[in-house]
């Protein structure tokens, strides 16, 4: 070894070299607890290191020299000083910037290996590479390659636990040269290794040295340090000495190949976001009871939006269903005051068929359709019955756009020759004859007279109150004032537009017509088309609460995410830290944490919507109308991974704003 020069004074540079790889002029770094006690770990630090050197800095425990080698490897920022990096002042680059200095300039070969415990040999071996934007499948052959190359071509797919020490360290070595710096920083290398494998470290070194990189060895091990080239003892946070080097002795050809190594940033959205979801992936699998926990959160309120808007859809299109069949283009009119409740009483003249005659006269108004009705007994057969009978004219199916399923409607004739015709709901008909005759031509006593059955109305189901509207017999509402209701007065008056674009104006010409009739407004008009705005409307209302009820649970589910993603970050903290030393930036840290709240929120919305399709599947047992259409589906879906993005948001800027030193030291 040659003789010890002063440490102080500026050393030759060799034959053929520019300038210096690393230049530290002047550097402190200073330490302050929580307390405010402050504790000097570098004082005044100058030290040049060229390209090709193999260097160990020496010193016993507490002498700074990690704190020297975490400054040397851009994992912390001096407290005072100067750090050039071929030339460049480090103190004036960002923390990306210095992401991307560590990430194409420096491998990092650690004491405690710091490999990544779910992630095999080949995974760890790749992820500066992801960072660095390479392809996925160079990365990976380049991996296998290095592997290979250091004996480990047979544990390619091993996780570490299933490795030794010293492959494992190997592994660390072999993810220090993925990207091809020109710096290994080995910090106590052989420290945990036996003396063979120890050895065989130290000859590798040699020959990564003999290749052109810079090598520096951070070792308290004197007997290491001996077989560099260079040997920088320091001590209570100064160099204590510094040996001299054959600079002749460096293949400068090497050299300058490796100072001429490219350092390209290339895009790597897409593997850092395959990597990142892989990673998720595996965090899902590490604690299988929590990840359930948490994709319940998620489930649950996806399936409760999706199952509580789809029956709540359900129940409006019932509701519109059946309040637009009685034709959105209706005009009822009803006797009785305006300020009165709108029944089927009022006053015994305010209403006559008359009435109906003269509105049907008005421009726009296709029919003006009277009705009485009164509940009867009806004989037919054997069979007695009570059942709700209507006394109108002919235009009753137009105006109630009912059909005839079987047989005739009475026609004007029959009304005017007050002929015993009746028409009968299917219910009715059921009932009389129900043995599956066919009442068509038979004859029925309604109060102790004799009607025809002319026709069979076809099935309407039960209305908008549950009332069944087949459970009705229809009859000329002249020979129902005469033979069965005793009243001239109706109970309504059914008015059908031809353009419901003026229904509103039609509406305003029968109420003027009417009262100018009747000397003053002692009826009710009810629009329908407005009716049935208002109950779409009002459903309308109903759904959005059902399902701003059921969003709670999907906020709940968003903060299980945010709770399941900062205990992820609290305990990977060490695992970021490796991340960022081997050249994750900010942004790649942020977007693998994001990306994994996706995951995690995509995974509970999937689960989600397929619970919520069996909620709804078990809802229509019940008898409950329900309408599942894509919209709920999306919106649920886009809420849940919404809400773990939002929720993921903090974990994540928490886990990309780590110091890379401090990350590395948490246990």
């Amino acid at each position: 070894m040659n003789a010890e020069p002063d440490p102080h004074q500026p050393r030759a540079k060799p034959e053929g070299i520019v300038q210096p790889l690393i230049a530290l002029e002047d550097i402190t770094k200073v330490y302050v607890t929580e307390g405010g006690v402050r504790a000097e770990a570098l004082k005044g630090i100058s030290l040049t290191i060229y390209p090709g050197e193999f260097v160990a800095i020496v010193g016993s425990s507490g002498s700074g020299k990690s704190s020297l080698m975490n400054i040397l490897g851009c994992l912390d920022r001096p407290t005072s000083g100067r750090y050039r990096f071929a030339g460049r002042d480090v103190e004036d680059l960002s923390r990306d910037e210095l992401a991307q200095l560590r990430r194409h300039e420096f491998g990092f070969v650690f004491q405690s290996y710091n490999l990544i415990a779910n992630a095999t040999a080949v995974e760890n071996v790749e992820i500066p590479a992801i960072y660095a934007g390479r392809p996925a499948a160079e990365r990976h052959e380049a991996a296998e390659t290095i592997l290979t190359d250091l004996g480990l071509g047979e544990r390619l797919h091993h996780l570490p636990n299933q490795l030794s020490g010293g492959q494992q360290q190997r592994v660390s070595i072999a993810r220090a040269l993925m990207n091809d710096g020109r710096v290994i920083l080995a910090d106590e290398p052989t420290g945990a290794l036996d003396s063979k494998s120890g050895q065989q470290l130290l000859d590798l070194m040699k020959r990564l040295s003999d290749e052109g990189r810079t090598i520096i060895l951070i070792t308290h091990d004197r007997s290491v340090a001996a077989q560099t080239r260079r040997v920088v003892e320091i001590q209570d946070g100064r160099i204590l000495s510094d040996t001299g080097n054959d600079f002749a002795s460096l293949d400068h050809a090497a050299l300058h190949g490796l100072a001429a190594h490219p350092a390209p940033e290339m895009s790597h959205a897409a593997g850092q976001m395959a990597e990142a979801a892989k990673m998720a992936m595996r965090a899902l699998g590490t604690n299988p009871f929590r990840t359930v926990l948490t994709l319940l959160g998620i489930m649950i309120g996806v399936a409760s939006v999706i199952a509580m808007l789809a029956v709540g859809e359900g129940a409006k299109q019932n509701v519109l269903a059946r309040v637009s069949a009685m034709g959105s283009n209706l005009l009822l009119v009803r006797p009785g005051a305006p300020n009165q409740r709108f029944s089927a009483g009022g006053s015994v003249t305010s209403l006559i068929p008359a009435d109906a005659e003269a509105i049907a006269k008005l421009d726009n108004i296709v029919v003006a359709v009277p009705e009485i009705s009164s509940s009867v007994t009806v004989r037919g057969g054997r069979v007695d019955y009570s059942t709700q009978t209507t006394g109108t004219t002919a235009d009753y199916p137009v105006a109630q756009r009912w059909d005839i399923a079987r047989g005739t409607f009475f026609t004007a004739e029959d009304a005017a020759s007050y002929a015993a015709v009746v028409v009968l709901g299917t219910t009715v008909a059921t009932i009389l004859f129900p043995d599956g005759e066919d009442p068509l031509g038979r004859f029925i006593i309604i109060n102790n007279v004799p009607f025809q059955i002319i026709g069979v109305l076809a099935p309407k189901g039960a209305n908008t109150g549950g009332r069944d509207m087949d459970d009705v017999m229809i009859v000329p509402i002249t020979t129902g004032s005469l033979r069965i209701f005793g009243r001239r007065h109706v109970q309504s008056v059914t008015v059908a537009v031809a353009d419901t674009s003026r229904i509103d104006q039609s509406e305003t010409d029968v109420r003027a017509l009417l009262t100018d009739r009747h000397g003053r407004e002692d009826f009710q008009i009810r629009n329908m088309a407005s009716l049935i705005e208002t109950v779409s409307a009002t459903a309308n209302t109903m759904t959005v609460l059902l399902g701003s009820i059921a969003a709670i649970s999907l906020l709940v589910g968003g903060i299980g995410v945010m709770n399941v993603m900062l205990m992820s970050v609290t305990e990977r903290t060490r695992e970021i830290g490796i991340r960022m030393a081997t050249g994750a930036a900010t942004r790649d840290i942020l977007s693998q944490f994001m990306t994994e709240a996706f995951v995690i929120s995509a995974c509970g919305g999937i689960a989600g919507i397929a619970l919520g399709f069996l909620a709804a599947w078990v809802t229509t047992l019940t008898g409950l109308s329900v309408q599942l259409t894509a919209g709920p589906v999306l919106l649920a879906f886009g809420c849940a991974v919404s809400t773990g993005f939002l929720f993921g948001l903090a974990p994540a800027i928490k886990a990309s704003r780590l110091d890379p030193v401090v990350a590395l030291a948490n246990e």
